[in-house]
């Protein structure tokens, strides 16, 4: 029998009925529409998505996600990570899962691409961080609706290096089948003109690839973002910003608000 994670935040960050939910995100997908003609041949290699609820974030997300909408579905393989808000630890996380479930229906791990990186010593199944954390959780609607079937590398990065970090996503790297996804959000809980500088001063270094001008005030996925960047100058990579914009441009107050990103990389 198949060994299930349950979705943790559907109906909170999210809707739990999968009709609900898939209007949102289609909803999400029109508004984020892009008029690039995007063929498989220059499809996203990887992208880094915020992961807030939808209705503060998914707006922002959609813009990313968008950027696969049309393509036939060469991509079968995402490699998502995320950091871990829930409890801390060492390294970085594989769950013992076979099967990550969303009101959409269930998405098969890669389990040889897990077996094969937990050889590396900063890997480890630890199914704790995965119970609770939605970094990666709502992530997978959006590819769900966007990509159809595919296989899943799921990662919680804890207290980790962004050298062992990208150590793990260059041994998954792959070709075109396979899509690199970074979960993060940027500055949390400024006011809204300074959010805004800081968010642009971190954007600025994500599109120049430059991973050691990223704090954790700066972005809560800041050692994800770091180790995608590192592997992503290796490859000679380019960056493009489709969105940025925050909680107080999306559906809340500007006294305190929560920055959010959308970056392709090919």
């Amino acid at each position: 029998m198949s060994k299930v994670r349950i979705p943790a935040v559907a109906g909170m960050f999210y809707p739990d009925t999968a009709d609900e939910l898939r209007a949102v995100i289609d909803q999400y997908l029109q508004q984020a529409a892009t008029s690039e003609t995007i063929t498989n041949e220059h499809a996203p290699k990887a992208l880094i998505a915020p992961h807030a609820g939808y209705v503060y974030s998914g707006p922002v997300a959609a813009s990313a996600y968008a950027r696969l909408k049309n393509l036939d579905h060469a991509i079968d393989r995402v490699v998502l990570l995320g950091p871990a808000h829930r409890i801390g630890f060492t390294g970085i996380a594989a769950p013992d899962a076979d099967v990550f479930r969303t009101p959409l229906g269930d998405v098969l791990l890669d389990q040889q691409a897990i077996m094969d990186i937990i050889k590396l010593p900063q890997v480890s199944r630890f199914d704790l961080a995965h119970t609770q954390e939605h970094s990666l959780e709502v992530q997978l609607p959006f590819l769900q609706e966007t990509l159809g079937a595919f296989k899943l590398v799921p990662l919680v990065v804890g207290d980790a290096t962004p050298e062992q970090v990208a150590e793990v996503i260059e041994s998954l790297w792959g070709g075109a089948e396979t899509l690199v996804v970074i979960s993060s959000d940027l500055s949390h809980y400024l006011g809204y003109a300074a959010a805004q500088a800081i968010d642009v001063q971190t954007s600025a270094a994500i599109k120049a690839l430059r991973p050691e001008e990223i704090t954790f005030d700066q972005a809560c996925g800041c050692l994800p973002v770091q180790g995608l960047l590192k592997v992503g100058r290796q490859h000679g990579m380019t960056c493009d910003i489709v969105d940025l914009r925050n909680s107080g441009d999306t559906a809340g107050t500007r006294d305190r608000v929560v920055g959010y990103g959308a970056y392709v990389f090919h």
